[in-house]
């Protein structure tokens, strides 16, 4: 029953050919006997689980509930959860339990979700890998010996591993998109304020955006439309009509203008991800679309761009973390500069201290001008790229990633070539956009996702077109074969 997806899943509770507390039982049994291969998950709540999936069969009893009632899904451990560890996959907060939830796991709760547990991702979603974790790496379950993608690793190789029927994540600068590339599901970061960032531990402010990992487009419109909408306790949240996502999945895209960045398809780009990328382009207008080059030219300063803004924003979201309120404290503190000091160089891994550092050197009063107001300024021009673009086309496609998964360890010791990872995916964050990756085929066995990227507010047609395309392909019902 774990190869179902949830619009299969969601028919057949409906007409009693199955009940949540099976389904639930039956994904709990898989964690425990697969989940040590894999690190997917850091903390999972059976007992929780199971009464929530009481309480979804007492409402499916009644005739009552929607297509996410009963249905097992993962949080990443970014969104804060009621009684249970919020860990964000750091030391600092390896014993903070929250005090409320989300906004993102209560609405999926109140829909009728079932929570299995927390996944593991890169410490405060910083890295490209899912190698920061403080609870060690997560492993690819297409290759055990290569990474997943990061931040939302855990998510996607839970998802991939068919070890919850789907999984929120984060995306900061691809954070959803690359490893649902990497592990072959689908995975859509929403318009910056369509998901409620409320309860969702901050890494760069104007840059996080919830998001969605599953192994359809229909299960991720379904979840997506469960989870969007105006918050009120959230500020960056707007305050704009969601759609009904899954009523749109079977528009046409006959005539459809897919635009093909010429900077993506250049000197860096593995030649077997290059051909999954041409091929389907290929059969998209076999579907009836047209293809055209377009330019963004300002693309090749996305990564600096991307990491000044990220690291500043970063250096200023965990300042908070200092061993008085909550969080990691170091013992027997000298005095209060010692239990500042010792508490972050304890309670913060490798990563994420470089980037508190080279954030805290470009807000610094002598080089703000020269970094972070530049790197705005390089911002407006990468959005002001996408704007020109999409008076020409409707939807830009290309390469989610230069490679497949690489193998872990590959690039721990050099952090640029990691950052470069993210090539294709950070200047969506930076101007704010929708984007999606789906499978769309495999390089030396690893699959390869292709990435969609929308106007403002364009996630129904991402949906519409990633639906369109999984209705002709079978790319997304492949499975990992990395049980023993």
């Amino acid at each position: 029953m774990h190869h179902k997806t949830i619009a299969e899943l969601a028919a057949c509770l409906r007409r009693g050919k199955l009940t949540s507390t099976d389904l639930t039982r039956h994904y709990l049994a898989r964690i425990e006997r697969l989940e040590p291969r894999l690190n997917s998950y850091i903390s999972v709540d059976a007992a929780g689980a199971l009464a929530a999936a009481d309480r979804a069969d007492a409402r499916l009893g009644r005739g009552e509930g929607g297509p996410l009632t009963g249905i097992p899904i993962a949080h990443k451990d970014i969104f804060c959860t009621k009684g249970l560890r919020t860990s964000c996959g750091s030391r600092m907060l390896d014993s903070f339990v929250a005090p409320y939830d989300a906004t993102v796991v209560e609405r999926l709760e109140q829909a009728g979700a079932v929570m299995l547990g927390k996944t593991n991702m890169d410490e405060f979603a910083m890295g490209s890998s899912n190698e920061t974790s403080f609870y060690g790496p997560v492993r690819n379950p297409w290759d055990v010996q290569r990474v997943p993608g990061g931040s939302s690793g855990g998510s996607a190789a839970a998802v991939a591993a068919r070890l919850c029927a789907a999984a929120t994540g984060t995306d900061t600068g691809g954070s959803i998109r690359q490893p649902a590339a990497f592990c072959g599901v689908t995975g859509i970061k929403p318009t910056y304020g369509r998901v409620s960032r409320y309860g969702m531990i901050a890494y760069g402010s104007s840059l996080d955006q919830g998001g969605v990992i599953a192994r359809t487009a229909q299960d991720c419109a379904l979840l997506l439309r469960a989870m969007a909408g105006f918050d009120p306790r959230d500020s960056t949240s707007v305050e704009r009509p969601v759609p009904d996502y899954p009523a749109g999945l079977d528009t046409d895209i006959a005539g459809l203008r897919i635009g093909v960045p010429e900077e993506w398809l250049g000197t860096g780009l593995d030649s077997g991800v290059g051909t999954v990328v041409t091929d389907a382009l290929i059969r998209f207008e076999a579907m009836g679309a047209r293809v055209e080059r377009i330019r963004l030219p300002h693309s090749p300063l996305c990564v600096a761009g991307y990491y000044v803004v990220a690291m500043s924003e970063a250096s200023s979201n965990l300042a908070r973390y200092d061993g008085v309120r909550f969080g990691h404290r170091c013992r027997n503190p000298a005095d209060l500069t010692d239990l500042y000091q010792r508490s972050r160089a304890e309670g913060f891994g490798t990563e994420v201290k470089r980037r508190i550092m080279i954030g805290t050197y470009a807000l610094s009063a002598g080089y703000y001008d020269a970094y972070y107001l530049k790197a705005q300024k390089i911002r407006r021009l990468i959005a002001d790229d996408f704007r020109r673009a999409f008076e020409q086309v409707d939807v830009i496609m290309g390469p989610v990633a230069p490679t497949p998964a690489f193998p872990l360890g590959a690039k721990t010791d050099d952090p640029v070539r990691m950052y470069l990872s993210d090539i294709y995916t950070l200047s969506l964050n930076l101007a704010g956009l929708p984007g999606m990756s789906i499978p769309a085929g495999f390089s030396a066995d690893l699959p390869v996702g292709l990435q969609l990227i929308g106007s403002y507010w364009d996630e129904t047609r991402l949906l519409a077109i990633a639906h369109q395309w999984q209705q002709t392909t079978d790319w997304h019902r492949a499975a990992p074969d990395f049980e023993p």
